[in-house]
């Protein structure tokens, strides 16, 4: 049998006439950049994130970026996250002229640890990023309480962490700024590059709104030094008609999470994903974990599964952050978790026969 990790055209199929509509409707409006499709899109966005506010942008990484500088980050500052994240995360604190501090995650959610801020915080730390890294939100209350008592904001990098909820509330309305993805396989996916801001504050979003813009509060009158970030009108054609749909997709990602949890549960071997009491998972990515990591991954290929690692190498053990002095060992944890992730197949429309296939292999390879 072959499992591929993702299957995009699955969900293409049962859509395929509403996007065609949604596209055609673009291209009769010639709303090719940012327009009515967008400003749709961004609407409904931010009703289904319990915001105030959405803004539509060119990518996650966009989103992230914007948001730091709209939020006043800049050269000199800190930024705490996490190293156990994309390397987005990290360059987005970077193109602000700020500094990534990293702090080690949770060895059961592998999100930033909030017992270990406190004590990264300098007198030039301006922000922290936690990150709802595969699609669990970090612990946000004692993140947001040390971030009051520092005088911090705090950005949340939910890029793969659409509908999730901490406490009942939705992931990216619960700090100054949540910052999504939605890059073709994110849980709401565009058909290209896309991203988008959600926030409640209204001055946040004007200023990122301008910013996307050139800067621009009118045509050719510009108030800020911008950028051309805005999200194209065929994504916000194609997000807009996903939208409807992406929590019963929810509710299919954590019916496959549980089918795996319980085909899994007596393989002493494998470590599954483990849902945080205040948590709701999306389970964009369902990793296991194995001491034998490599050795599994090369079987499971064999036997035509596809699989992923998220991510083999921490951002501190990056040649690209090796300017920042951290080596092996600093982040232990981490470091860890990017050793014995597997990525296992997971999509809404993956089929109950492949998960069972997936975990005997596994049985069997272990």
């Amino acid at each position: 049998m072959k499992v591929p990790f993702l299957d995009i055209k699955a969900q293409h199929a049962t859509l395929k006439e509403a996007i065609s509509a949604g596209l055609q409707e673009v291209l009769d409006n010639t709303s090719f950049a940012g327009g009515p499709q967008v400003a749709r899109f961004e609407e409904n966005f931010a009703r289904f994130c319990q915001c105030d506010h959405a803004v539509g942008v060119g990518s996650g990484t966009e989103a992230l970026w914007m948001a730091l500088l709209g939020l006043n980050i800049g050269q000199g500052d800190e930024v705490i996250t996490t190293p156990g994240t994309f390397i987005a995360t990290a360059e987005a604190i970077s193109f602000c002229g700020a500094t990534p501090v990293f702090v080690d995650i949770d060895e059961k959610t592998y999100n930033i640890n909030p017992a270990l801020i406190e004590s990264a915080i300098t007198s030039k730390t301006k922000a922290i990023i936690p990150v709802h890294l595969f699609g669990q939100p970090a612990d946000m209350d004692p993140i947001l309480e040390i971030a009051k008592k520092h005088n911090l904001v705090v950005v949340e990098d939910a890029c793969q962490a659409h509908g999730a909820e901490y406490n009942g509330r939705r992931a990216g309305s619960l700090a100054n700024a949540g910052c999504f993805s939605f890059y073709p396989g994110k849980n709401l996916g565009a058909y290209g590059e896309a991203g988008a801001v959600v926030t409640n504050d209204q001055k946040l979003d004007e200023t990122m709104r301008m910013f996307r813009d050139h800067g621009q509060r009118e045509k050719y009158y510009h108030s800020i030094v911008g950028w051309n970030g805005r999200m194209d009108g065929f994504q916000g054609a194609v997000l807009d008609v996903k939208l409807p749909h992406l929590s019963g997709w929810t509710d299919a990602r954590r019916n496959n999470a549980a089918l795996y949890n319980d085909l899994l549960e007596n393989v002493s071997e494998v470590t599954t994903p483990f849902e945080a009491d205040y948590a709701k998972h999306v389970y964009h990515v369902y990793a296991i974990r194995t001491q034998n990591r490599d050795v599994l991954m090369k079987d499971l290929i064999e036997q035509g599964i596809t699989c992923g690692i998220h991510y083999p190498v921490p951002l501190h053990l990056q040649e690209a952050y090796q300017s920042l002095g951290y080596g092996q060992g600093d982040f232990p944890v981490a470091e860890t978790c990017a050793r014995e992730f597997i990525s296992l197949p997971m999509y809404p429309e993956l089929p109950e026969e492949s998960i069972h296939y997936v975990a005997e292999k596994i049985k069997e390879c272990v």
